[in-house]
């Protein structure tokens, strides 16, 4: 793709506001924006003339299709592509794209994943526009598809996405946000929540990609030895990018945004092969659409540069895996919410927020942990720049000085750091503004104005992780709003610091600013009562209980029924993931692994053989100790098949404990097989991209 100059790419596939006022009439543009903009119902007499501007834009760029966009319980997203052209006499056609092609569509809901709120014969399923999501093109070799992000349920209306459930909790946070503000006083409005979402991911070359079955089949390496040399130098992160990778990230941009992607930062990862991109934040449910482009678009891009992008969280073993940190924030009005302000006021209304989240963190960490459940990020979370399943929060040490004093309830004077702030009354301490540090073992840090939730993986929708979060933190504003509802006027402040020290009181034990890597923090979290659910089962199930349930009922993000559906769907995906593995671990072992250690054992046998029978006494010793070890070494790993086997009849415990005895195993030989024997591409290969 020919670069082009940014003014005139960025958002030009995008039906945005530009493209509006060019092929839509005044009112109907001012009608739609208010719809998008304010949240009021669509009027649906504006439907057809909408949909007949999309068409003719669309077209202009190419497009012969058009599709509805949604993002089912896979966690990818999914389309079906529908002609414009429809026949009207022999050999005629006539371009249609109608209102009702617009606002609805009806792609099969039996071959999606549903935990059992629909039976297979029970095939009908319905998409519906999301008017807060521009339509947009995407674009491929002969030619272009209009694509319109859509919502995604049954006949009988069960929810089978992941979108639905996110936009039923930002209007859970709207409600909440604006009776917290209306105790404030402030002016009627909307809350706004925004995401910046960091992708990480791997690049491999493809004709090495291709030589392996694992990464092919399961998009990780399920055997591989450490290489000599992998990031322990530290000089790959933030190092100069090299040519054939900065020609691949600069393509991607270009495709980023034309699609008004606002990618703003590449640069390599600690892991050799590793990088980032991150874009500059966005409306939430627009940044959700926008990540899952970006990850499409990665993917694409790669392959047409001889690359493989991969978003696995855990690729290679024994170096740092992939996140997406979610960088989370709340707005009311123009202002965000977690970002201490100018004035009394507004640091009250920060605290009140800040409170809220701790709030909730405490009471549902067990609740965000299994919103970063993922069989992948198993392998990640705990180590390598991962924090670890302990949900905790960072404030950073000034922050967490002004939340010890009010827990307290002791009067902080100022000190002369910079950037203090007071907080309406005395005895309400300054606010430190962007002073905290760091702390990247933290899955969950506040970094000066937003929290940065570091513990999903790469590979996610960010949908199911912010839905949680919003939902929590809603929860969570409607307490502490109901309470200061009830405050006399003459005594607000006194009121508000008197909720705000109970608050923190209850639930400071989830601020931790220390190494979350370390075993004593692991001790310590357990005496302070916090949830350790290190993998995807033990995540998963607390999704069923009646606290969980209740609470996204109540907030009406998710009904009981819908959130057991997800439960059957995530841990039959977990299930599925973990057999899968174990079969082409045990396919690979026995079909390309084994038959190359024979021929080693064989090479050496003969190489014996043909030593002692010239007479010679050099050699013969390292000979047969190097035969013995690869025999005895070709004897485990046939055990090691067989126990895997046995396995693969069990649990799903049981199946990663044999693939984990079988790996150690096959590690070991290939560091002793000679190069041309091994077959498959070493670490030191894959890592490398020329």
């Amino acid at each position: 793709m020919e670069p082009c100059p940014l003014n005139i790419a960025y958002g030009e596939d995008v039906f945005n506001e530009k493209a509006m006022r060019e092929y839509l009439a005044k009112d109907t543009v001012e009608t739609l924006l208010h719809t998008m903009n304010d949240r009021a119902p669509l009027d649906p007499s504006i439907a057809n003339e909408v949909a007949h501007a999309l068409k003719q834009w669309a077209m202009q760029r190419g497009a012969t299709h058009f599709t509805h966009w949604f993002q089912p319980l896979t966690g990818t997203t999914a389309e079906k592509h529908d002609a414009f052209f429809e026949p009207v006499g022999t050999a005629e056609t006539i371009a249609r794209f109608s209102g009702k092609n617009l606002i609805m569509g009806e792609p099969d809901a039996s071959s999606f994943p549903s935990g059992g709120l629909r039976c297979t014969f029970e095939a009908r399923g319905y998409t519906a526009w999301d008017v807060t999501s521009p339509a947009f093109v995407k674009r491929h070799a002969n030619g272009a598809t209009l694509c319109i992000p859509t919502v995604f349920c049954s006949y009988t209306g069960e929810v089978l996405d992941k979108k639905t459930p996110l936009l039923r909790s930002m209007q859970a946070m709207d409600r909440a946000v604006r009776k917290l503000m209306a105790c404030f006083g402030e002016p009627d409005g909307h809350a706004v929540i925004t995401l910046g979402a960091e992708q990480e991911y791997f690049l491999v070359d493809k004709a090495l990609y291709l030589k392996r079955p694992d990464l092919m089949q399961c998009g990780r390496t399920l055997f591989g030895a450490p290489p000599a040399r992998n990031q322990q130098l530290e000089d790959h992160y933030f190092g100069s990018i090299k040519p054939r990778v900065l020609t691949f990230m600069e393509e991607v941009e270009q495709e980023l945004w034309r699609l008004g992607i606002p990618a703003k930062t590449r640069h390599n990862e600690a892991a050799p092969a590793q990088f980032e991109l991150a874009p500059m934040f966005e409306e939430l449910n627009l940044a959700v659409d926008h990540n899952m482009l970006v990850m499409e678009t990665l993917r694409n891009v790669a392959d047409r540069h001889g690359l493989v992008c991969l978003l696995h969280e855990k690729p290679f073993a024994g170096v740092n895996g992939s996140g997406k940190h979610n960088n989370w924030s709340v707005a009311y009005n123009g202002k965000n919410l977690l970002d201490p302000g100018k004035n009394p006021q507004d640091n009250a209304i920060f605290l009140s927020v800040l409170a809220s989240v701790i709030r909730a963190i405490d009471l549902h960490a067990d609740v965000l942990r299994a919103s970063t459940a993922h069989f992948g990020n198993d392998h990640r979370l705990g180590a390598l720049e991962a924090p670890p399943a302990i949900i905790s929060i960072f404030l950073g040490d000034e922050l967490t000085e002004v939340i010890q004093h009010i827990e307290q309830g002791e009067a902080m004077e100022g000190n002369g750091k910079r950037g203090k702030l007071r907080v309406g009354v005395d005895t309400l301490p300054p606010i430190p503004r962007d002073t905290s540090d760091r702390n990247r073992t933290s899955p969950f840090a506040f970094t000066g104005n937003k929290f940065e939730f570091r513990a999903p993986g790469s590979s996610q929708n960010c949908s199911g992780v912010c839905m949680v979060l919003n939902t929590i933190v809603a929860d969570s504003i409607n307490f502490i709003a109901d309470a200061i509802a009830q405050l006399p006027k003459d005594a607000f402040h006194e009121g508000l610091e008197a909720i705000l020290q109970r608050i923190i009181r209850e639930h400071s034990r989830v601020i931790f600013n220390g190494d979350g890597y370390s075993a004593a923090w692991v001790e310590e979290a357990q005496k302070r009562g916090l949830p350790n659910l290190r993998t995807v089962p033990e995540a998963l199930a607390v999704l069923l209980t009646e606290k969980n349930l209740n609470l996204f009922s109540k907030q009406g993000v998710l009904h009981p029924t819908e959130m057991r559906s997800r439960y059957d769907v995530f841990f039959a995906e977990y299930a599925r993931k973990v057999r899968l593995e174990g079969k082409v671990a045990l396919e690979t072992a026995r079909t390309i692994l084994e038959p190359a250690v024979i021929s080693e054992l064989g090479v050496l046998a003969k190489k014996l053989h043909y030593t002692q029978t010239v007479g010679l006494t050099a050699g013969v010793k390292t000979l047969t100790n190097k035969a013995t070890i690869i025999g005895a070494g070709l004897d485990e790993l046939s055990t090691g098949c067989a126990t895997l086997e046995c396995a693969l009849t069990a649990d799903e415990q049981a199946i990663l404990s044999a693939m984990t005895a079988l790996r150690t195993t096959a590690d070991q030989l290939e560091t002793i097989i000679g190069d041309e024997h091994w077959p498959l591409p070493k670490y030191r290969d894959l890592l490398q991209i020329h």
